[in-house]
C-alpha cells in the first residue's frame, strides 16, 4: 500500500487544534449517566437517517423503525400525493402500537390505504388523520381532528429519509448536513437499488464501532488473514495512511486510495475472486455512473478506493470507486450495546454473473465487518475495568478525536441550555 505525504503545514490533527493531541478518555462509552444525556442531547435533537426512498416504491408503501435510543417506534409512509411522512407509531385511543405484524417489537413494511389499529379498529389515513372510530357516539364530544397521529419532522435528501424528534429542529436538514455532505448531490444513489442488508446486536458502545471504521491504521493487522500472506506482510511492514481527512461541522470524511485487484499478480488473488470477478472492493466490472459530483474523491486518488462520509451522529455513507456504495447505522440500545446495520447498494444486476459478483462483494464485506466487530466486546469490557483511563491516539485517528469531542459538545450544550448546568 502506498504511503501518502501529510499536508505541508503539518499533521492532520494540527489542522483542528480544538481537538488537542493528548491522550483521550473513553469515559463517554462506559457511563450510563452519560448515555442518558446522549439520548436527550443528540438523538432527540439531531437529524437521523432511517432509510431510503426506494423502500417506499409507491403511494401507500410504509415501513416501521424501532428506535430504542429515542424511546419510540415510528412509521414512515408515502402518502397519496407521493410525499414521504413520518409519525409516532401509536394509536391515539389507548396507546397501542399501531403498525406491526406478528411480533410487536419487530420492524415491518408493506402497503396499505389506511392504518387500522389491531385493538379497537381506529383508522387513520396516510396523512395521519383519524378517519374512523367504531361506535363513535359512545365517546364524549370526540373531535376526530384533534386525534390524528403524532407527526415526526421528516425531510428527504438525495433519497435518504431523515427524521428529527425535536419539537422544533434547530436547523433544516440541508443546513445540518453542510457543504461537505451536500457536495455529494448528483451521485446516482437512486440508480443503485440492488440491496443487501446485515444487522447485528453488538455488546459495545455505539461510538466504539464507529471508531473502528474511522481509521485504517488497523487494516494491515486486523485483516491480514483476508489477504495473501506476502501482500499482508508487505502492508503490515509499510503501514497505511489515508491521503485525505476532513471535518465539516459535526461530520467527518476519510478517503483512501484503492487496489485494482485484477491488476495484482494472480498468486496474490483468491481463486474465487478470479471466478466471480469481484471481492472486497466490489465487482471488477464498474458500471457507467456518468460524471460524479465534485464532493466525491476530494483527494483525487488514482486509483481511488473509497470515501467514507461519517454523518453525525450515527450514519455513514461509504462510496466505493468501483461504482457502488454502502451505509452503516449504529443504533444505541444502552451505554454498552447497540444495533449495527450494514447495507450494500449495487446497480440492478443484468446477468447471473453480475448477480454472483455482487453476492461475493456482500459476503466479503460481512467477513471484514465481523473482524472489525470481533474486538469490540473485549474493548468495552476492559475500558469498563478502569485499569486504564487515558489512551493515546495517532494522527490517523483524528476522526476518532472529533467524534468524541463533538459528542461531548452536544451534551455540554444541552446541559447548559436545558438542565442549567454550566
Amino acid at each position: 500500500m502506498a504511503r501518502f505525504p501529510k499536508p505541508p503545514e503539518g499533521s492532520w490533527t494540527q489542522h483542528y487544534p480544538e481537538l488537542g493531541t493528548g491522550p483521550v478518555s473513553y469515559g463517554d462509552c462506559i457511563s450510563p449517566e452519560f448515555y442518558e444525556l446522549e439520548r436527550a442531547a443528540i438523538f432527540k435533537r439531531a437529524w437521523l437517517n432511517v432509510g431510503r426512498a426506494e423502500q417506499l416504491p409507491r403511494n401507500g408503501s410504509y415501513f416501521t423503525k424501532e428506535l430504542k435510543v429515542a424511546n419510540t417506534s415510528i412509521v414512515v409512509v408515502r402518502n397519496t400525493r407521493g410525499e414521504i411522512r413520518a409519525f409516532h407509531n401509536i394509536c391515539r385511543h389507548r396507546g397501542n402500537k399501531l403498525v406491526w405484524n406478528d411480533m410487536p417489537l419487530e420492524e415491518t413494511s408493506g402497503f396499505c390505504r389506511q392504518f387500522r389499529c389491531k385493538y379497537h379498529a381506529w383508522r387513520y389515513d396516510l396523512d395521519g388523520n383519524l378517519t374512523h372510530v367504531p361506535q363513535e357516539g359512545e365517546f364524549f364530544d370526540l373531535d376526530k381532528k384533534r386525534y390524528g397521529l403524532v407527526p415526526v419532522h421528516c425531510e428527504v435528501w438525495e433519497g435518504f429519509i431523515f427524521v428529527n424528534f425535536a419539537d422544533r429542529p434547530e436547523q433544516s436538514l440541508r443546513d445540518f448536513l453542510g457543504p461537505m455532505i451536500t457536495g455529494l448531490e448528483g451521485y446516482p444513489f437512486g440508480q443503485l437499488t440492488s440491496r443487501w442488508c446485515y444487522r447485528s446486536e453488538v455488546k459495545a458502545n455505539w461510538k466504539l464501532y464507529m471508531d473502528a471504521f474511522q481509521e485504517f491504521y488497523h487494516a494491515p493487522v486486523l485483516h491480514a488473514n483476508q489477504s495473501p500472506s506476502q501482500y499482508s506482510k508487505a502492508a503490515a511492514e509499510a503501514g497505511f495512511e489515508a491521503p485525505h481527512y476532513r471535518i465539516d461541522g459535526p461530520h467527518r470524511l476519510v478517503s483512501t486510495s484503492g487496489v485494482r485487484a485484477w491488476e495484482m499478480d494472480a498468486d496474490m488473488r483468491k481463486p474465487i475472486e478470479d471466478i466471480c470477478r469481484s471481492g472486497l472492493f466490489g465487482p471488477w466490472d464498474s458500471p457507467d455512473l456518468g460524471e460524479l459530483p465534485a464532493g466525491v474523491n476530494p483527494a483525487n486518488c488514482n486509483p481511488w478506493g473509497l470515501d467514507s462520509f461519517q454523518l453525525f451522529p450515527n450514519f455513514v455513507i461509504l462510496i466505493w470507486g468501483q461504482g457502488w456504495y454502502l451505509t452503516y447505522h449504529y443504533w444505541p440500545t444502552a451505554y454498552n450495546s447497540h444495533i449495527f446495520e450494514g447495507t450494500l447498494y449495487f446497480p440492478p444486476p443484468r446477468t447471473p454473473r453480475e448477480r454472483v459478483a455482487q453476492e461475493l462483494a456482500a459476503v466479503t464485506f460481512k467477513e471484514y465487518g465481523l473482524q472489525d466487530a470481533n474486538t469490540l466486546e473485549a474493548t468495552q469490557s476492559m475500558i469498563e475495568s478502569g485499569a486504564v483511563d487515558r489512551f493515546p491516539l495517532n494522527d490517523q485517528e483524528v476522526l476518532l478525536r472529533h467524534l468524541h469531542h463533538e459528542t461531548a459538545t452536544w451534551v455540554d450544550d444541552y446541559r447548559r441550555h436545558t438542565v442549567g448546568v454550566s
